[in-house]
């Protein structure tokens, strides 16, 4: 981790409550424990003026962090151990949405402008455009399975898979239109190799059947009707976790049992936009409606929130690697991300 070591003069850091005068050292062989509310640790980090990060991705290194710049139409990469920001332009009319890291370590980008997935080589920074076969898809969100498959979303109504294997740039890349018609939004791939999506308009839950060609869709509608479930993450285990933005509620759903679960943000008008599940199986969520960043802990059914110091921040997605959860202050033109402050260095 390289928390310990970012310089304050850079970033605002906010400490929820004094640090212990000694910390002690979590061992590798020691399961994960949840950190008690006082040691929650949060800083931000400007990126250049205009960007609006939406969604934020842990770099393969372990130590960068990229986003995407929607309006500036680029891929960057922040270095928080020295605030300095990378930025890759990605062509004319790019507005790229969603970025995560695939298994060959590069940044894979869904643009929407460019109506296009777009490969980010790591090392050579080099520009791959996978365009898609039919009309504006709206691109949203991706998640590589186990298989090393890319799959992601449109808003406009579809949900398509990318072979990295096979595809090549400038090729087509097929979709298949989703029931209920425009909404998908965020997918996940569980560790057994299935992937879910949740549409926003649609307000359900989508669970692709790979076999075919074209691939199939079933649909699961959670308890509260037009929820508009708009992101989904996946546990360890392959139980999923949804937030829902009209309802204000992150929602559980257990595939293996088929059984649902609700539970409201606290506040008086939430409104859970993004969702992401840590290495201990803890809940993060954003809240619009109190700006705040929201952990919930499966195991109490506890919220703690964490406020924004920046008003209006609008953090958009959430990502993280053990000891650090990530967020894209789309509203604010930073990043934010959160840690332990009770470990010791």
């Amino acid at each position: 981790m390289i928390h310990h070591r970012r310089p304050l003069t850079l970033a605002l850091v906010v400490l929820l409550a004094a640090w212990p005068a000694a910390g002690v050292a979590r061992s590798p062989a020691t399961p994960p424990v949840t950190p008690p509310e006082e040691c929650l640790a949060l800083q931000t980090y400007p990126v250049p003026a205009g960007d609006h990060p939406h969604d934020v991705a842990p770099a393969a290194d372990g130590e960068r962090v990229w986003y995407t710049a929607q309006d500036a139409g680029a891929l960057g990469l922040l270095d928080p151990a020295t605030g300095e920001v990378e930025r890759v332009k990605l062509g004319a009319g790019s507005a790229p949405h969603g970025v995560i890291v695939g298994p060959d370590g590069a940044a894979w980008v869904t643009d929407s402008g460019l109506n296009a997935m777009v490969r980010v080589d790591a090392e050579t920074r080099e520009v791959a455009v996978y365009p898609l076969a039919d009309g504006n898809a709206n691109l949203n969100t991706a998640a590589f399975d186990p298989q090393g498959v890319l799959w992601f979303t449109g808003q406009n109504g579809v949900v398509g898979r990318l072979d990295p294997t096979t595809a090549r740039p400038g090729e087509p890349v097929e979709t298949v239109a989703t029931p209920r018609g425009r909404g998908p939004y965020g997918i996940t791939a569980t560790p057994d190799g299935r992937v879910f999506f949740v549409s926003l308009a649609g307000s359900y839950l989508g669970r692709i059947d790979p076999n075919g060609d074209p691939f199939g869709i079933v649909m699961l509608d959670p308890p509260t009707p037009d929820q508009g479930a708009r992101r989904v993450w996946t546990d360890s285990r392959g139980v999923l976790w949804i937030s829902e933005w009209n309802a204000g509620q992150v929602a559980r759903y257990d595939p293996f049992h088929d059984a649902w679960a609700e539970w409201r943000l606290p506040g008086d008008a939430p409104q859970a936009y993004a969702v992401y599940v840590d290495e201990r199986d803890d809940v993060w969520l954003s809240d619009f409606g109190a700006n705040t960043l929201v952990r919930f802990d499966p195991d109490t059914e506890r919220f703690v929130s964490l406020p924004l110091p920046d008003p209006g921040a609008s953090v958009r997605q959430i990502h993280g690697r053990p000891g650090e959860v990530w967020g894209a202050e789309s509203g604010a033109d930073k990043l934010v991300v959160v840690w332990n402050g009770c470990e010791a260095e």
